[in-house]
């Protein structure tokens, strides 16, 4: 195996500046989806590039943060540093001289995420094989060192989740058949909270001609009628057999959230998403009592020991988790084995617009055993990418390239910023 040596690492500020209502919810009015890259050069042809989301002016104080964590890569050997990988997550996890301003949360941890995912596309590069596949082919103990098991020790010790991991292999011949399946999608683009009720029919029209099943409404208005007359809107023009998620972005109270989830059970929605503040985990317990609706969360929780107390508190119907959003691949995968032992299906927020999650949901169903229920399918960048996520008939197509295919064009990052 040939040696590749991280010779230098550096940030990119991205800006994509969307309009006429697409990416709106009931917090962002005039969204920008904004990546902050790390970008590793090294002494091969070879890039290795990871991305972590903002939306706007936090862009440059979380590629700040990558030009500071980047030093406890560079100089190491890719193929030498996943191999204990872990070992080093935890040190830039907590560095000693930006743990204060966590810790495991915030820019430091959106900057974490960003290297992380830059070495794991780097090592998937070295080895000419997209990132699904490099994960799928790695021994239980391999992928374990590439972990931060710590804080984990009382429910998920590096032993049970290698005896996890091995416990699957019996059944991954099976499972490999969604590579030639394809992935099933849904769009949330049908639904942005400022699109008009014509657009969201028109939307919902040729989201099903293209072979969706599953479609998202952006809810959380202040005025609650609202919401309920557009979910009503969407389930007449979808059909009673469509799958319908509602996403609410954080925005009720709790008392708010129980009175409106009784009255859009009636359009019998998939789930809720984000009803309430993301760290109100007993507001969350109290509404899974209180209303027969499955919550969807994740999008917003920063680590892997919210997802601790989340999985264990029982109100989780469906994780969320986001590598862009969390520690990495790395925290991503650690939180999606804890998922599996309790049994909750893992259906990614894709902060990354689905270029990195449909490698990960592969290897979650074949390597986890996690159900292929669903992965978010958000279009509006894909002319910027290199390799862009391909969705047909509904489904994710299985990505080839080798890497994890966050690379850009080259335009793209000549530019500062980019109108969709």
């Amino acid at each position: 195996m040939k040696s590749i040596v991280i010779k230098s690492g550096r940030s990119q500020d991205v800006q994509f500046a969307l309009e006429n209502g697409a990416g709106s919810d009931a917090v962002h009015s005039t969204p920008i989806y904004a990546y902050a890259l790390c970008r590793l050069d090294t002494d091969a042809h070879l890039e290795g590039v990871g991305m972590a989301l903002t939306l706007g002016a936090g862009n440059k104080l979380v590629c700040g943060a990558i030009d500071y964590l980047v030093q406890h890569v560079v100089g190491r050997e890719i193929n030498e540093l996943m191999a204990e990988f872990g070992v080093t997550y935890k040190k830039m996890a907590d560095d000693p001289n930006l743990r204060w301003l966590g810790p495991h949360k915030g820019v430091i941890h959106l900057a974490l995420a960003s290297v992380v995912n830059a070495c794991f596309d780097l090592w998937a590069k070295s080895r000419c094989q997209p990132l699904w596949k490099l994960l799928i082919e790695l021994s239980p103990e391999a992928l374990a060192n590439t972990l931060d098991f710590s804080y984990f020790e009382d429910i998920l010790p590096k032993h049970e989740a290698i005896a996890l991991l091995k416990a699957q292999e019996d059944g991954r011949v099976g499972r490999m058949e969604i590579i030639k399946q394809g992935y099933p999608g849904y769009d949330t683009s049908i639904g942005w909270f400022n699109y008009s009720d014509e657009q969201v029919i028109n939307n919902i029209k040729k989201s099903i001609d293209r072979g969706f099943t599953a479609i998202k409404l952006k809810v959380g208005s202040i005025d609650a009628d609202r919401d309920i007359r557009r979910a009503e809107l969407v389930r007449h023009a979808a059909g009673p057999k469509a799958t319908i998620m509602l996403d609410a972005n954080q925005q009720w109270s709790l008392p708010k959230a129980i009175a409106i989830c009784r009255r859009l059970q009636d359009i019998t929605p998939f789930w809720i998403e984000e009803p309430t503040h993301p760290d109100d985990i007993q507001a969350h317990v109290t509404l899974s009592k209180e209303v027969n609706l499955p919550i969807a969360l994740g999008e917003h929780v920063p680590n892997k020991i919210m997802f601790k107390n989340f999985i264990q508190s029982g109100c989780m119907s469906f994780n969320q988790v986001d590598a862009v959003r969390v520690g990495g691949v790395s925290e991503f995968l650690l939180i999606s084995l804890l998922s599996r032992k309790y049994g909750i299906p893992v259906v990614p927020h894709v902060g990354d617009m689905g270029q990195i999650h449909q490698h990960l949901v592969l290897f979650n169903h074949i390597g986890l055993g996690h159900p292929a229920l669903l992965l978010e399918h958000i279009p509006h960048l894909k002319d910027y990418f290199k390799y862009p996520a391909q969705v047909v008939g509904g489904k994710y197509l299985t990505p080839q390239e080798p890497g994890l295919s966050a690379d850009f064009k080259d335009y793209v990052l000549e530019r500062k910023a980019l109108s969709y």
